[in-house]
C-alpha cells in the first residue's frame, strides 16, 4: 500500500499551471502528491479498489467535467480521505436559485430577482413586461446552474422575447431575472470585487466584470475604502455552505451597499496571470494553495 499526502484530479488544460505550482510548494513542504487524469484514471480506480493506493486528501476538480472520475470520489468517500468539496455539499450551492433563498433569508443584500420554472416544466411565462422592467432597465437574464465566466448570462436584456429565446437554450434549467447593479469606482476601478474563501482565509480581489481583469486588494485599500464588509459576507456564506474553497462577486454600489452578485463559484478559475492576462494574480493562488497545504498538515497530524 502507498500512501500520498493528496491527490488532484483535473482535465481541463488550463489547469496544468495550477497544479504544477500545488506540487512544488507541497513538494517543497515535504508533503507529497498524485495526479489522476485521462490517462491514468483506470489505474488509479483499481489500485484503489484493491487498496493499494491511498491518500490523505482529495482536490477533485475533473468529475464536474467527466463522469469517468466520479468511482474515485465514490470510493474514497468510503475511505478515510478528506475529500475537499465534497460533491453533497457543491450541488446544492451552486444551484443559484436555491442559494438566492437560502440567502435572502438570512438578510444578505442581493439584486432584485425572479425566479422562473424551467422551460421544459413550464413554457409560458406568468409576468409582464412591466413587472420585468421593475426590475432594472436593461436587467440580468441569468441560467441556475451554470453560468462559469458569464457563460450562458444576458447582460444587457430589455425583453421577454429575450427571456424565453434563454429559457429553450438550457430548457432544463431554471432562470433568475435580476436587476442590473452599477457599482461604484474607487481609484478610477469599478468597484466589483471577486472575493476567494481559501480554506478559513478570505483573500479579497478587484475583479472587472467587463474585462474580467484583476487586481490584489491591499490592506491598506481595505481600511481607506472600508471594504471590510467583503471579509464579512463571505465569512457567513462560507457558514452557511460548510465549503472549504469557493469565489464569490461582491459590488459596492454608489449608495455604499455591498452587494452578492454571483453568489458561489466551486471550481475557482486559478489560471495564472503572470500566463494569462485575465487570470487569477500569482501571489493570490499561491496564498490559496498555502491555506490548502495548511489543512492537509492538520489532517495529518
Amino acid at each position: 500500500m502507498t500512501k500520498f499526502d493528496l491527490a488532484i484530479s483535473y482535465t481541463w488544460i488550463y489547469d496544468i499551471e495550477f497544479v504544477q505550482l500545488i506540487e512544488k510548494i507541497f513538494q517543497k513542504n515535504g508533503l507529497s502528491t498524485y495526479l489522476i487524469h485521462e490517462e491514468n484514471i483506470e489505474e488509479v480506480i483499481n489500485l484503489l479498489k484493491n487498496r493499494r493506493l491511498v491518500f490523505t486528501a482529495y482536490l477533485d476538480r475533473a468529475s464536474d467535467e467527466d463522469p469517468a472520475f466520479e468511482p474515485i470520489t465514490q470510493i474514497l468517500a468510503k475511505r478515510k480521505c478528506y475529500i475537499i468539496n465534497p460533491h453533497f455539499k457543491v450541488k446544492k450551492v451552486i444551484k443559484k436559485s436555491y442559494m438566492h433563498k437560502k440567502l435572502e433569508m438570512k438578510n444578505f443584500s442581493l439584486p432584485k430577482t425572479i425566479i422562473l420554472p424551467p422551460y421544459d416544466k413550464d413554457n409560458s411565462l406568468k409576468i409582464t413586461e412591466d413587472e420585468i422592467l421593475k426590475l432594472s432597465n436593461p436587467f440580468i437574464i441569468k441560467p441556475g446552474v451554470y453560468s462559469g465566466g458569464g457563460e450562458g448570462v444576458v447582460k444587457n436584456a430589455t425583453s421577454i422575447t429575450q427571456i424565453q429565446t434563454e429559457r429553450m437554450k438550457s430548457h432544463s434549467e431554471e432562470y433568475l431575472l435580476q436587476e442590473k447593479i452599477f457599482p461604484k469606482s474607487l481609484e478610477g476601478r469599478r468597484a466589483w470585487f471577486r472575493v476567494f474563501w481559501a480554506f478559513n482565509k478570505v483573500i479579497p480581489a478587484w475583479w472587472n466584470d467587463l474585462t474580467h481583469i484583476y487586481f490584489p486588494v491591499t490592506k491598506e485599500q481595505m481600511k481607506k475604502h472600508h471594504l471590510q464588509p467583503l471579509s464579512r459576507i463571505t465569512k457567513k456564506i462560507a457558514r452557511l455552505t460548510g465549503m472549504d474553497y469557493f469565489s464569490t462577486e461582491i459590488a459596492l454600489t454608489k449608495k455604499n451597499r455591498f452587494i452578492l452578485i454571483d453568489y458561489v463559484n466551486d471550481q475557482c478559475d486559478m489560471r495564472l496571470k503572470s500566463i494569462h492576462p485575465d487570470g487569477v494574480p500569482d501571489s493570490i493562488v499561491v496564498q490559496f494553495i498555502e491555506q490548502m497545504k495548511q489543512k492537509v498538515l492538520a489532517l495529518k497530524k
